[in-house]
């Protein structure tokens, strides 16, 4: 067996463009991995191996694999950056337990940054951060360290410091050790030399040390005692203090360099297995029910313990489909047989491999805290957990963001249809913010997604991978409904012919819940009125209800009803009977309550050169936008600002024409507000005109 203390399972993730796929080029270079370096800009890196990653310069989905550091087994993924994919940094981080959060020296803190930064602190994972491209024009280490300080909250540990900036950045001294590390000639930048400090960065050097240091010992009292009277400790435990301060998310150590030029990416090896965690001394993953709800248990991380994993990333390739597996506990055989918690059944362990980008290595055994892939699996999807099958579990879930945007898809052809069929159903089980459905009414084929590069990509890859040509409708928005008022009101359900007949009266209350909380269900009734054997058919009722409204068939958000009083029959009353009522009263009572349309509001942000900064901000105005924040940087401005969905299509064109091709922007689904009242109206109109044409 593996010594567990020696496995590192680290994800590298960042904003779109700050050099994570660079980053991990180089990591597996040093590492022997890979023997020449591949390029980004020359569609050439080892984990960008889609088609549509070569073209477009950006990593669209996660890619695993397995290098060695010093006696080191280290398990990277590196993710994208891109906001349409984010649900591939989430899935990746719930499985890890360290990351490298790597920011441009330029760009600072990018609004990808924060979303990953929130979900790393969600999932509780340990990280160093890499502050990369200090050779570019206007990078600047401290402002970026600043940055992290008061965008994310964080409070970083500064570990080296740059010699040199921009185009004359040579290298970098470690505070720790009091040596500069430089790289004299660009052309090889596995050479370097181990000096002493420059003489003009001595003062500098000692400022920074000191602060480092007191940061450390604060997770030892004896430590800090013995530095408070004159005595510095030894270089060891200095050490254990940073990894376990970084254990416990105290602190980050953070480091800089260029990915590019191969400078400091060794120092941030060193740190990954200096100070991020091994698989044991992450805080177990917690066991729930069927439902969700947490047990009180936890899986650890022990090859002792019966096997506990979680399948989180399933991806189709010429070989058929894999399973990316984390096994938590446990230990996993060829040919054993597993539990999927979640379906019930069991499959037999075929082939597992241990992945390269797209290569791959046989596998006989796999063991608590290996990222592996299983081949052919039938029936698991993500979020998935598989055990022991004499001792049945189930891991904390992954939760999904619901897509905001799609379009309408249709085959060019009549023979593409089950060709799309097939491909469609892949792509499904390997994306889960990505959706498909049929329009009952027009028989179209709906495509949901995250934005309109993701839903570009999926067409794309339907295109080329799987050779289905497409007629693409242009993209809809996710509109919903909901209700303003209060009312109170009363239905009675009820039916005579012949044989036993239906009763069912029932007395709530519809009122508007709090944004975000969906559909809740609550009963007051006191005495036998309505007996409780029916609350769950009236709940039921009113549930199954809420996916079509009355303004124009969107799903309904966000309302609350209270059963508050009734009446039933002895022999006519039924569960049947009541959930009619409750569907009778959501029909009569919805239009009552205020009915409106919301729709979805985005938290765009903006980057823009100093001299743009007017007509960006007024074109945001004219699309509805509300301006939240501006922030001036040393190459130009980010505005952040809150714009409906329907007005950011096409975006990205008109940015570049007001912006001369300088302009950059991201966006994410924020939360959704009532459409003003001509939006709606022309949604409404739409709605009925395409209901008509179905």
């Amino acid at each position: 067996m593996s010594d567990l203390s020696n496995y590192r399972n680290i994800g590298i993730f960042a904003h779109v463009d700050a050099g994570k796929t660079t980053t991990t080029e180089r990591i597996l270079k040093l590492t022997g991995k890979i023997h020449k370096t591949g390029e980004v800009h020359d569609g050439a890196a080892t984990t960008d191996f889609m088609e549509q990653e070569q073209e477009r310069g950006i990593t669209i989905q996660s890619a695993a694999t397995t290098c060695f550091w010093k006696d080191h087994r280290l398990n990277v993924i590196d993710t994208p950056g891109h906001v349409d994919f984010t649900v591939e940094v989430y899935r990746s981080l719930k499985v890890l337990d360290g990351g490298i959060g790597v920011f441009c020296g330029s760009g600072g803190v990018e609004p990808q940054s924060e979303t990953n930064w929130r979900y790393a602190n969600e999932s509780e994972v340990a990280r160093v951060i890499f502050v990369n491209k200090l050779d570019r024009i206007g990078a600047d280490f401290l402002r970026v360290v600043k940055q992290v300080e008061n965008v994310l909250g964080a409070n970083p540990l500064v570990m080296v410091l740059p010699i040199g900036r921009e185009d004359s950045f040579i290298g970098i001294v470690d505070l720790l050790s009091r040596k500069a590390h430089i790289w004299p000639d660009p052309s090889n930048p596995e050479h370097y030399d181990i000096t002493d400090v420059p003489e003009d960065m001595v003062d500098e050097v000692e400022e920074w040390r000191e602060k480092l240091i007191e940061a450390a010992v604060e997770q030892d009292d004896d430590l800090m005692e013995a530095y408070l009277d004159g005595n510095e400790p030894a270089m060891e435990d200095l050490k254990r203090c940073i990894r376990e301060g970084t254990r416990k998310l105290d602190f980050f150590p953070t480091y800089c360099g260029s990915a590019f030029k191969d400078k400091g990416v060794q120092l941030i090896l060193d740190a990954v297995v200096d100070y991020l965690p091994s698989p044991t001394e992450v805080d177990p993953q917690p066991l729930t029910d069927e439902f969700g709800e947490p047990t009180g248990e936890s899986a650890l991380v022990s090859t002792e313990e019966p096997l506990r994993a979680l399948a989180f990333k399933i991806m189709d390739d010429r070989f058929g489909a894999l399973t990316f597996v984390r096994i938590y506990s446990g230990v996993l055989n060829k040919g054993d047989t597993i539990l999927n918690s979640f379906t019930g059944k069991t499959e037999r362990i075929g082939r597992m491999v241990e992945m390269h980008a797209n290569d791959r290595a046989e596998l006989d055994k796999a063991q608590a805290g290996d990222i592996i892939a299983i081949v052919g699996m039938k029936n698991v999807q993500t979020g998935h957990t598989l055990c022991d099958p004499k001792h049945p579990c189930t891991l904390e879930a992954m939760v999904f963001p619901e897509p905001v945007i799609s379009i309408a898809v249709a085959p060019k052809d009549k023979g593409g249809a089950e060709k799309m069929g097939i491909a469609i159903g892949k792509m499904v089980a390997e994306d889960p913010s990505f959706r498909v459905e049929t329009d009952e009414d027009s028989g179209e084929t709906i495509l949901r997604g995250m934005g309109e590069l993701h839903l570009d990509v999926k067409v794309d890859i339907l295109k080329r991978t799987y050779g289905v040509e497409l007629e693409v409708g242009k993209p809809q928005v996710a509109y919903r409904e909901t209700i303003t008022q209060e009312i109170e009101d009363s239905y009675t359900h009820k039916k005579q012919s012949g044989g036993s007949g239906q009763f069912g009266k029932i007395d709530y209350r519809i009122k508007p819940g709090e944004p975000g909380t969906g559909f809740a269900f609550t009963s007051s009734v006191v005495g036998g009125n309505v007996p409780k054997e029916f609350f769950p058919a009236i709940e039921k009722g009113f549930k199954s209800m809420m996916e079509e409204g009355p303004i124009a068939g969107f799903p309904v958000l966000d309302v609350e009803i209270e059963l508050y009083d009734g009446g039933f029959h002895a022999v006519d009353s039924s569960a049947i009977a009541f959930e009619l009522a409750a569907k009778g009263a959501f029909r009569q009572s919805m239009p009552k309550a205020g009915a409106q349309l919301i729709e979805p509001i985005m938290k765009v942000d903006v980057f823009t050169p100093d001299d743009h900064v007017g007509d960006v901000i007024g074109d945001l105005n004219r699309r509805r936008g509300m301006i939240k924040d501006q922030d001036a940087g040393p190459t130009g401005v980010r505005i952040k600002a809150d714009v409906p969905l329907s007005e950011m299509f096409g975006y990205i064109g008109h940015l570049r024409t007001m912006t001369s091709g300088r302009g950059q922007f991201s966006m994410e689904f924020s939360h959704y507000l009532p459409c003003p009242q001509n939006v709606a109206e022309e949604v409404i109109a739409e709605v009925k005109e395409r209901k008509a044409k179905g």
